[in-house]
C-alpha cells in the first residue's frame, strides 16, 4: 500500500469517528469544565491538562514540515506559520491566562484529545508537506487563499477575544461561573466555538486539502454539541440566563 493510499483510508476512517463522535456527544457532555463530574477516573491539573493535549498539534505539524522536502517554499511556510500561531497561543498561552473553574481534567479526556491532535497533524502535515502537489507562490493571490485567511483570522479573533471576556469574569484565585455579557457573548452561549469553527473552515479553504475538510468537519462535530450543552448547562443555572441566545450560531442555532 502507498502512503497516499494509507492517508486516504485514514481521512475516510477519521470521517466516520467524527460523525460517531458527533452523536454521542449530543447526548454525552465531555466531563471537563463546567461539566465535570465524578466517575471518569483519575485526572490532572487543568494547566497542564490544556499544555499535554495541545502540544502534540504543534510538535506534529513542525516534525512533518521539517521532514518534507518544501522547507524554503512560501506557501508550506505559511501554512506552517498559521499553525503555528494557533496553537503556540493553545499551548503556551491560553492555559497559563485562564482563571479556573474546575482545577483538574479527567485523564481520559488528555488521552483523546492527544490522539485527535496526533492523527489531525499527520492529516494536517503530511499532506501540506508532503503528499500534495506542490503550491507555487501563485497560491498566495488566489480567492481561495485570500478569502481562507480572512476567514482564519476573523475566527481566531473572535475566538481569543471571547476567551479573554470569560477570563475577565473571574477575579484571580476566583472559582465558578457567571453570565458573560460583552462581545458575541450577548448572542450565542459560546462564541470561543463559533470563532473556532469559522478559523478552521479558513483553514479548509486556504489550504484547499481534505485535511482541512477532515480538520473543520470535527471542529464542528465536537464543538457543536458542546455550545448546545453549554447553553442548556447556563438556562439550568441562572435563572435569568437570556432566552433568545442561541448556543453557538448568532440567530440560528
Amino acid at each position: 500500500m502507498t502512503e497516499r493510499a494509507l492517508y486516504d483510508v485514514v481521512f475516510y476512517a477519521w470521517m466516520g469517528v467524527a460523525a460517531a463522535t458527533f452523536l454521542l456527544l449530543l447526548f454525552v457532555s465531555a466531563p471537563y469544565g463546567r461539566h465535570a463530574r465524578r466517575g471518569w477516573g483519575p485526572g490532572i491539573g487543568a494547566t497542564a491538562a490544556w499544555i499535554v493535549m495541545e502540544a502534540p498539534a504543534a510538535l506534529a505539524m513542525l516534525v512533518f514540515f521539517l521532514l518534507g522536502d518544501r522547507r524554503t517554499a512560501a506557501v508550506p511556510l505559511v501554512f506552517l506559520a498559521l499553525w503555528e500561531i494557533h496553537y503556540v497561543h493553545r499551548t503556551l498561552i491560553f492555559p497559563f491566562r485562564r482563571r479556573n473553574g474546575t482545577p483538574r481534567t479527567p485523564l481520559l479526556i488528555v488521552l483523546f484529545g492527544v490522539l485527535f491532535n496526533g492523527v489531525n497533524g499527520y492529516l494536517q502535515g503530511r499532506w501540506l508537506f508532503a503528499l500534495a502537489p506542490h503550491p507555487g507562490t501563485a497560491w498566495l493571490v488566489d480567492p481561495r487563499f485570500l478569502l481562507g485567511i480572512a476567514l482564519f483570522v476573523a475566527g481566531m479573533a473572535i475566538n481569543v477575544h471571547s476567551d479573554e471576556v470569560l477570563r475577565r469574569l473571574r477575579r484571580p484565585g476566583e472559582q465558578g461561573y457567571k453570565i458573560p455579557q460583552a462581545g458575541l457573548h450577548r448572542w450565542v452561549a459560546s462564541p470561543n466555538y463559533l470563532g473556532e469553527v469559522i478559523e478552521w473552515t479558513g483553514w479548509a479553504v486556504l489550504t484547499w486539502s481534505l485535511g482541512g475538510l477532515a480538520f473543520v468537519l470535527w471542529t464542528a462535530a465536537n464543538l457543536v454539541p458542546r455550545a448546545l450543552s453549554h447553553r442548556r448547562w447556563y438556562r439550568a443555572t441562572f435563572p435569568d440566563y437570556p432566552a433568545e441566545r442561541k448556543a453557538i450560531v448568532p440567530f440560528v442555532l
